[in-house]
């Protein structure tokens, strides 16, 4: 195993760190327990939007704290949920006087935890957990299906409804719309190691590819032949599509992203490949998110996610963010 640590033991504690001395303008990291907060928390009469889960998953969370975005994210250790005690430091650091609204990912220990949290904290709390993954119904860590890409969209759209001075009943009504319009799917073509494991997670030939991972590198739908880019990318949309379903006439935000190991070039060009077969199919790309979003520590592969817009949610994906991962608009 080969990767730019010193004791796999801290590798997360590490990482914070420099974190914070890269964006100590826009976020403050706490330790013991581990949370990363907005650096002008709290913020009166706002409500905060929190979110975590296990670290590995880079930017995801705390590269999404800060203006327009996440008013905190509690980072666990490697593929491992966050623990109730951080959820509810998070919640105490951030509580403007408005509330808090918890964005959880449908994984068995984040849905525990965090729902622990919200009932022991004396602030007014609500939770809403996103299971976007069309792949399987159930894997390794949940019941139901997996929250995976859709979550980056869904943090930066009621984000900014937060940000604009939404109340937590509506802040909570928009999440809930988001969720039940917002479909994805990945693939890899390498499995990642986890640095305290020190070996892959799964193994895959040469020539082969897992269709429907999770972002821990759960199996997927199935291992199969790797083919074209047109090939993966039609593997990922078509499923997709499907689900929801998605039609003629439809407006979406398309995110292509990289599990981690895949580099832009070979991104931007099956993004240009899930745009046309959009196209084909009479529904229109407005908005577009290119790049590593939500990872899987190394793990060459990509993911798919579609949300089908409405003329709120482009405003709101359009409002100003200024975080680590994302700035626009400021």
């Amino acid at each position: 195993m080969k990767k730019i640590i010193n004791d796999p033991e801290t590798v997360v504690q590490d990482s914070l760190r420099g974190m914070q001395a890269a964006h100590s303008d826009l976020l403050t990291v706490h330790h013991d327990p581990a949370v990363v907060v907005r650096a002008d928390a709290p913020v009166p009469g706002k409500v905060a939007i929190i979110s975590g889960g296990g670290a590995g998953h880079e930017p995801l969370h705390g590269g999404f704290v800060g203006r327009g975005m996440l008013d905190a994210a509690c980072p666990g250790a490697v593929f491992t949920s966050p623990t109730p005690d951080q959820v509810l430091d998070a919640v105490s650091k951030t509580d403007g006087g408005a509330g808090a609204l918890l964005v959880v990912k449908n994984y068995t220990g984040d849905v525990l935890n965090f729902e622990t949290a919200g009932e022991l904290a004396e602030s007014e709390v609500r939770s809403v957990v996103i299971d976007d993954d069309v792949a399987v119904k159930d894997s390794l860590y949940t019941a139901g299906r997996r929250g995976v890409g859709g979550t980056v969209l869904l943090e930066k759209i009621v984000g900014a409804a937060a940000e604009r001075g939404d109340d937590l009943a509506a802040c909570e009504a928009l999440a809930l719309r988001v969720i039940a319009s917002v479909r994805s799917m990945g693939l890899a073509l390498t499995s990642c190691t986890v640095p305290h494991v020190g070996s892959p997670s799964f193994e895959l030939a040469d020539d082969e590819m897992e269709v429907g991972i999770g972002i821990h590198g759960e199996p997927g739908r199935r291992k199969v032949a790797a083919g074209t880019a047109s090939d993966m990318v039609s593997a990922l949309l078509e499923p997709i599509l499907e689900d929801l379903p998605f039609s003629s006439g439809d407006r979406v935000l398309l995110f292509t992203n990289s599990m981690g190991g895949t580099p832009l070039i070979e991104l931007y060009l099956a993004h240009g490949i899930a745009e046309q077969l959009l196209a084909d199919r009479g529904i229109t790309v407005e908005r577009r998110l290119v790049g590593p979003y939500i990872t899987s520590l190394e793990m060459q592969g990509m993911s798919i996610t579609l949300l089908k817009l409405d003329d709120e949610m482009v405003s709101l994906w359009d409002a100003p963010v200024h975080t680590p991962a994302l700035r626009w608009g400021v």
